[in-house]
């Protein structure tokens, strides 16, 4: 694997979703400092569970962060958009409100069960 097009891709994602690596971080729960070596100079590869929890996060596949080219299945672009948007507003908001989100998230989901 090359860690160049690793970067490349990385790049391409998070613009075309309009994320900066510091959402990416709060989103993924990897350490900022680690996606920037990712993304830095010497361009490092992640390990495989990293390089997918990354490629989930920005609604891509493991495969186009690697290579460039898209998997053939794959959500679709604006379900990716959404929870994107979804993504940048809660980094914005303060606990509490995060704390609210996530009680009703956690009610939308027990409402699905019964589906």
């Amino acid at each position: 694997m090359n860690g160049t097009c690793f970067k490349t891709n990385l790049r391409a994602a998070l613009t075309s979703r309009g994320l900066t690596v510091r959402e990416l971080s709060v989103i993924t729960g990897i350490a900022k400092g680690t996606l920037d070596c990712y993304l830095g100079a010497r361009a490092s590869m992640p390990p495989a569970d990293i390089a997918a929890k990354i490629a989930a996060a920005l609604g891509v596949t493991v495969e186009y962060l690697v290579s460039g080219h898209e998997a053939q299945a794959r959500e679709s672009e604006g379900r990716e958009n959404a929870i994107g948007a979804i993504f940048r507003l809660l980094v914005e908001l303060d606990e509490r409100d995060v704390e609210t989100v996530l009680a009703v998230t956690k009610q939308l989901e027990a409402r699905g069960e019964g589906k």
